[in-house]
């Protein structure tokens, strides 16, 4: 029969208290099981000494028969100094998915264009102030021609 050392909630809701206990693997999470050998309340401080009780000797025991740990229950057990746990790198955790990707290439673009577009106002803003004043002086002559005419 396969074990498995893992939690099993209880509590209330949003009250979660759990106790570590040896089951089946097939057995559901809540159901039946072999040994309890502690228990775990996540609502009390990370200091506290009652956070996490374990029973080191049948945790030795059970994973010296072959019981699995879940990941959670190896961290308790590696701070129990039962059972080494080897640590984990992932480094394509933080990394966006391609949804996230694509959005952010396309703000990049938009940004872009409206950044060339604002810069082109500017040129043409700039530009037709100068070109006007030019040819404004030639009108003004030719008018000036005319009325003496």
């Amino acid at each position: 029969m396969a074990t498995s050392i893992r939690l099993s909630r209880g509590g209330s809701k949003k009250r979660p208290y759990y106790r570590i206990v040896v089951a089946d693997s097939r057995a559901p999470r809540d159901g039946k099981f072999i040994e309890r050998i502690g228990s775990y309340n996540p609502v009390l401080p990370k200091g506290d000494e009652k956070r996490v009780v374990l029973d080191v000797e049948r945790a030795k025991h059970w994973v010296a028969a072959g019981a699995q740990p879940t990941d959670r229950v190896a961290r308790f057990l590696d701070a129990a100094g039962v059972k080494e746990r080897a640590a984990r790198n992932n480094p394509k955790k933080a990394e966006p998915g391609q949804k996230a990707k694509d959005r952010a290439e396309d703000r990049a673009a938009k940004a872009a264009e409206a950044e060339e577009a604002r810069k082109a106002a500017e040129e043409a803003a700039n530009a037709p102030a100068e070109t006007p004043a030019e040819e404004a002086a030639p009108a003004e002559e030719a008018t000036a021609e005319q009325a003496e005419g």
